[in-house]
């Protein structure tokens, strides 16, 4: 395979943006379950890191994602019949829940910043599975666009 000068595997974003857009959304996840596993064991301090983290690539991604979107052409999905009704329904059931957990997360993460605990674990407790599946549908959205 011959070296092409000024060909970078960056050159074309359309090409690898999606799939490192996706992977960001997929490290929230994986942050918000090892911050779920370290409250339940008690360890405050790990907990609040990794959901840090969690919120940092969330906010990362949705950057990222709006960039991509006005910069971009939108993929259509290009599959037929059941799996198209399949992917409009997880594509709607996403989007919707999408915009909820925006602002759910806000809202629990303040105030838990505030230290209101017992207001934050209430919240907490419907905000990190709608979070979660999110993060799951959006990966499931991709992975259907991708291969149709």
């Amino acid at each position: 395979m011959a070296y092409n000068a000024g060909r970078t595997m960056f050159a074309n974003p359309q090409s690898w943006l999606p799939t490192f857009n996706t992977a960001l959304i997929v490290l929230s996840a994986a942050f918000l379950l090892v911050g779920y596993c370290f409250i339940r064991r008690k360890q405050v301090t790990f907990h609040r890191r990794s959901m840090l983290t969690a919120t940092a690539f969330a906010a990362l991604f949705l950057v990222v994602y709006v960039a991509r979107a006005l910069l971009f052409e939108t993929r259509l999905f290009a599959g037929q019949g059941l799996v198209r009704t399949l992917y409009l329904g997880i594509l709607g059931s996403h989007t919707v829940v999408a915009v909820a957990v925006g602002p759910l997360a806000l809202v629990t993460l303040a105030r838990a910043l505030r230290g209101d605990f017992a207001r934050h674990r209430r919240l907490a407790r419907l905000t990190l599975p709608l979070w979660l599946y999110v993060a799951v549908s959006g990966w499931a959205v991709f992975l259907l666009l991708h291969t149709f």
